[in-house]
């Protein structure tokens, strides 16, 4: 049995547990999450965020879902491990972190977080895939994790457990898998978005490298037309901001909130 210290976190409605594991108080960084991101059992979350020791940057961010896998990034866990760093006084205003994805850039002011994201790569447009039968019409980009993005007239009645992990696990993304990222274009600069998470194996209040994916695509194809995009989600608004030619994207910030809901000690009976 020990005794860990943990702050809860929410950034638009995605919410974790984030530790200071630079001790490696947490050895096994698997079990754990899988047990304390039990909603009933455990705290409850969609993943916990480790803050470890790097020999890149100011400090490296680990990702591990609530079904205990390793993500390679996430932007709304980013944006929460940057400000946890700077309660810590590990940093001040600035700072860069490593993930597996890369060094990402972080500028905190108060709440309010803007992440400089690594480049985004792999994409592929008007993917045709087959799912339950019928044709779908996808975009894939990598946004240092993997997105498939759908585009709808009106996603507020679109299933998104179903559909999105139909998508998620088509053989089509094997073995990697996706994240499932369900549109809508409100104008010129502003969507809205639903996302199936790989990892949570569910619908999410946000993902911020799904906002990503959906802006730089609808971007791409000429759904949205001005840039910084407004990306509407369940847990409420983030801002996605790039430079696109010739099919390469540059320049990419999200920017969103980064919520401290409590902090305390977690009895984590791990025998």
């Amino acid at each position: 049995m020990s005794i860990i210290k943990f702050t809860k976190m929410c950034a638009t409605g995605n919410d974790f547990i984030v530790v200071d594991n630079r001790d490696k108080i947490i050895e096994d960084v698997h079990a754990f999450s899988k047990h304390v991101c039990e909603r009933r059992f455990g705290i409850g979350a969609d993943g916990v965020l480790l803050l470890e020791n790097s020999e890149k940057a100011d400090f490296k961010m680990r990702i591990i879902n609530a079904d205990s896998t390793e993500a390679e990034m996430c932007g709304n866990g980013a944006r929460c491990i940057a400000r946890f760093a700077q309660q810590l006084k590990l940093v001040s205003k600035r700072t860069c972190f490593e993930t597996i994805a890369g060094i990402i850039e972080a500028e905190a002011a108060n709440n309010n977080i803007r992440l400089k994201m690594s480049n985004l790569c792999d994409m592929k447009l008007n993917i045709q895939l087959e799912v339950n039968g019928k044709n779908q019409t996808v975009h894939y980009i990598d946004t240092g994790v993997p997105h498939t993005i759908l585009h709808f007239d009106n996603i507020e009645n679109v299933d998104v457990a179903s559909l999105g992990a139909l998508i998620r696990y088509h053989k089509y993304f094997s073995p990697r898998g996706t994240n499932v990222d369900f549109v809508s274009i409100n104008n010129n600069d502003s969507l809205n978005m639903r996302t199936y998470e790989r990892g949570v194996e569910g619908e999410t209040y946000a993902c911020g490298t799904g906002a990503v994916a959906s802006g730089a695509i609808s971007y791409a194809i000429g759904k949205v037309k001005r840039m910084p995009i407004s990306v509407k989600v369940k847990g409420g608004s983030l801002k996605v901001n790039l430079h696109y030619n010739k099919g390469a994207f540059s320049d990419v910030f999200l920017e969103g909130d980064a919520q401290i809901i409590y902090k305390g000690e977690l009895v984590y009976e791990n025998s």
